[in-house]
């Protein structure tokens, strides 16, 4: 039996037609929970490490001569862009699992960061087929 058939309507939300290949919405609780999973496990697996790797290097270099320490500020200046630099690499480094992460989510789902994001962006996903049934139920669709 056919919904034309029966009277109901494919997708009874006020005449809207979504594709039936797409699940239209994901759980904001879902988006949220892998957005926090994501910038702890930055944080504390390449961050914090890669930022405090960099700065005991430059340490060393600065107490064994190697690097010279600045006349006015001592050997903060340099540290303090080590940590930064460090701190950068290990958060831009993740972003590659990161995403790996909000695809497992769904199909269409990109992390909010980056070129691949958009404002509007956030957990939602969109069919990304274009079938000539598709285009005909778009137009059938009445608009309000």
């Amino acid at each position: 039996m056919s919904t034309e058939a029966s009277g109901k309507k494919e997708n009874p939300s006020k005449g809207e037609w979504k594709c039936p290949f797409s699940e239209g919405y994901i759980k904001r609780e879902d988006v949220r929970k892998v957005w926090k999973e994501c910038h702890e496990q930055s944080f504390w697996y390449r961050a914090l490490p890669l930022s405090l790797t960099s700065m005991s290097i430059t340490g060393a270099l600065i107490y064994n001569g190697i690097w010279k320490k600045s006349k006015r500020f001592g050997p903060f200046p340099k540290l303090a862009a080590a940590g930064i630099l460090g701190f950068a690499v290990g958060k831009v480094s993740y972003m590659s699992t990161c995403r790996r992460k909000f695809q497992e989510l769904g199909p269409g789902i990109e992390p909010p960061f980056g070129p691949w994001s958009g404002p509007f962006s956030h957990g939602q996903r969109s069919c990304q087929h274009v079938c000539e049934e598709c285009k005909k139920k778009a137009q059938a669709a009445p608009t309000e």
